[in-house]
């Protein structure tokens, strides 16, 4: 299955304002948060995640008889993230025995565990939980590791089967191939105290829907040569994640100013589009529940990083008291997003190299700002920081922010 090949189209500075325009009226309260907890700080709005939770949820609900959802936490390991969103009635997708250890703390009784890899006191702390933890087989290997670590008195644990269905360069490493499925469904047959339950395929960084319809296609073909003994147990099908937030992409260029995006479609198009490829594929083959693995489109737009201007070197040069290292890449020296003067709010745009306190050049926020002017003591916020920014942090020179709940009253969960 090929890789999105997207051509980035100008980004308008009236999608910009809309996007800044709900953050710019909270200014105050955002503030004020900043003047009781310090800064840098990261600020989680459950609200939010619960939002899009039932978001997601409805849109698919609405096309499909029956549906599963699950909570990607490489996304956002949070515990809090995941405890809310459990607390939704997610289930909770983990790839480490770490994020498993959060998954089970949490008390989610609907724990799907994947990835490549998995060690054995990984694959022990799934076996002492068959009942609320379903293991997706990435290899022939990890059942034979996995074999003696089952626990006969403690239930019979589900098993599905990663399938790769884009085994094109590094993308090999995940699952096996799908000529491979009926050959590990037999060895899962002979291995006591564990039964197929069920099949997995993912792809990433999905705009739109076409891949996605692509897999489902691909898996279709693939149940139409199973045996009908493999296909009358197989209880779900998880089509994974990958599903891009709304707004879509949106990248940096050379002039300050100027921007691009890769745009993106609602999640109700991802729905309709992909539960029409269930209808065509699947359930002429199979009738069996689907599973979502979305980690990004939930927790992106529900945290914020809120960081204090500390030296004005130039017009158009300031460190704040934040480094990069809070999200633990040079993110935003590709991707941008709009930095909103809170102290001084202005939905006008302006040039002004916005850095960090770290002793490396790659310690970059923004390229420009909005706000009638910025000086020392100023808090900056930087919008939709939810996704693959907490979770890949680093203890680099630099402490990390603290991180606020949004709470009726906020408080300091971290």
């Amino acid at each position: 299955m090929s890789e999105n090949v997207l051509t980035p189209e100008p980004l308008p500075g009236d999608v910009i304002q809309d996007f800044l325009k709900p953050y710019a009226e909270q200014a105050g309260l955002y503030r004020r948060l900043g003047e009781t907890f310090g800064s840098p700080l990261f600020i989680v709005d459950p609200a939010v995640l619960r939002e899009k939770a039932a978001r997601f949820t409805d849109a698919f609900a609405r096309e499909l008889p029956e549906i599963r959802v699950y909570y990607a936490m490489k996304s956002n390991n949070l515990p809090y993230i995941s405890q809310t969103l459990a607390d939704c009635g997610l289930g909770l997708d983990v790839s480490s025995g770490m994020e498993l250890s959060v998954a089970l703390a949490t008390g989610a009784r609907d724990i799907i565990f994947s990835g490549p890899g998995k060690t054995a006191p990984e694959l022990a702390l799934a076996a002492a939980h068959p009942d609320r933890v379903t293991l997706l087989l990435d290899s022939f290997g990890e059942l034979d590791r996995l074999a003696p670590l089952v626990l006969p008195d403690k239930g019979v644990m589900k098993i599905g089967i990663r399938i790769n269905i884009n085994p094109e360069g590094l993308w090999r490493k995940f699952g096996i191939l799908p000529e491979k499925a009926a050959a590990l469904y037999s060895r899962i047959e002979n291995c006591s105290g564990v039964r197929f339950a069920g099949f997995q395929f993912h792809s990433s960084w999905n705009m739109e829907p076409s891949r996605q319809v692509e897999g489902i296609r691909a898996m279709g073909r693939l149940l139409s040569t199973l045996p009908e003994a493999m296909l009358s147990q197989c209880e779900f099908i998880d089509i994974g994640g990958g599903y891009w937030p709304e707004q879509g992409e949106w990248l940096i260029t050379k002039e300050p100013l100027v921007h691009t995006w890769n745009r993106s479609v609602p999640i109700e198009i991802f729905a309709r589009e992909l539960s029409r490829a269930v209808r065509e594929w699947i359930f002429p083959v199979v009738q069996c529940r689907i599973c979502f693995e979305p980690g990004r489109w939930l927790c992106n737009d529900a945290a914020h990083i809120l960081i204090r201007v500390v030296d004005k070197k130039e017009d158009d040069l300031v460190i704040t008291d934040a480094g990069t290292n809070a999200v633990g890449w040079e993110r935003f020296e590709t991707d941008y997003f709009p930095v909103l003067n809170l102290t001084r709010p202005d939905m006008t745009e302006r040039p002004c190299r916005i850095l960090g306190a770290l002793c490396t050049p790659h310690d970059v926020w923004g390229m420009a700002y909005y706000g009638e002017d910025i000086k020392e003591d100023d808090l900056l916020f930087i919008p939709t920081q939810g996704a693959y920014t907490y979770c890949l942090r680093q203890f680099f020179i630099k402490e990390l922010p603290h991180v606020v709940a949004l709470e009726d009253t906020p408080r300091l969960i971290e």
